[in-house]
């Protein structure tokens, strides 16, 4: 299975750009195979707000809104899946920066997730996501999704992994050094892939890292990215290696744990 990410500039509340250049960037990423892509986080509406009202302006409801239906013809016309990040506002107004899983002909619109760990100045901007963590069965793999700052809160994967991921999407919007050193030691932990995707530029002052990359359930960056260019990667994995939770014939990492010794 190949799957990658794709790392871009976000116009900030230009949605029409963003949409037309992440149109252009998927379809680099399927021309290259790709049947899973992982887009950035908040990737149709920029990201540094400096009052809610602008966000309360470009958000949009799921699945409705243009954004994700926008993503659901770019997965039907590519025969892939997409996951992707964007900025949800629900039917009672409440905004949440969220991400969707979109899926091929007979697919559509799969599932989303409402990001749990906020950020920084997004307290100022969004309720915190209050639907938990879960894993969307593709078919050809079992996608979790975290978007950005969860990474930091080894909680996150763990949950998805327990919870059956072979594969982590990570839409994200980082500005710290960290998790493009982390994220495979995530992956190994959990035995299980995972795609970072981030974006590039500076936002009203906000630098961005770029670096999006590709792990191994065995720390292996198998893609990395630019700190500064756009661009589209993409790889082929195994799913079976983030099936295999055995490191040797006495050890596997999740009948081996011991949760009872856990709670603080």
């Amino acid at each position: 299975m190949k799957v990658g990410f794709v790392q871009m500039e976000p116009k900030l509340l230009n949605l029409n750009a963003n949409l037309s250049k992440a149109e252009k960037l998927i379809k680099e990423a399927a021309n290259q195979g790709a049947k899973l892509i992982v887009l950035p986080e908040l990737f149709d509406t920029g990201y540094n707000f400096e009052a809610k009202e602008e966000v309360e302006e470009i958000a949009q409801q799921i699945p409705d809104g243009e954004t994700t239906q926008f993503l659901v013809e770019q997965a039907r016309e590519h025969e892939a899946f997409i996951v992707a990040g964007t900025a949800e506002k629900d039917e009672r107004g409440r905004l949440y920066n969220s991400a969707v899983i979109v899926g091929p002909i007979g697919q559509g619109y799969i599932g989303k997730y409402r990001k749990i760990h906020l950020f920084y100045r997004e307290k100022l901007f969004f309720e915190p996501g209050n639907l938990g963590f879960h894993v969307f069965n593709i078919g050809m793999a079992k996608v979790g999704i975290m978007i950005c700052f969860d990474w930091f809160f080894p909680e996150s994967m763990r949950t998805l992994a327990l919870k059956g991921a072979d594969i982590v999407a990570h839409p994200a919007n980082l500005v710290l050094p960290y998790a493009p050193r982390a994220m495979p030691i995530r992956s190994l932990e959990n035995r299980v892939f995972s795609i970072t995707a981030n974006r590039i530029g500076e936002e009203r002052g906000l630098r961005f890292i770029g670096m999006s990359q590709i792990n191994s359930p065995r720390a292996e960056i198998l893609l990395r990215a630019s700190e500064d260019k756009e661009e589209v990667g993409v790889v082929e994995i195994n799913i079976e290696e983030a099936r295999n939770k055995r490191l040797n014939e006495f050890n596997d990492i999740f009948k081996d744990r011991r949760p009872e010794h856990y709670s603080l």
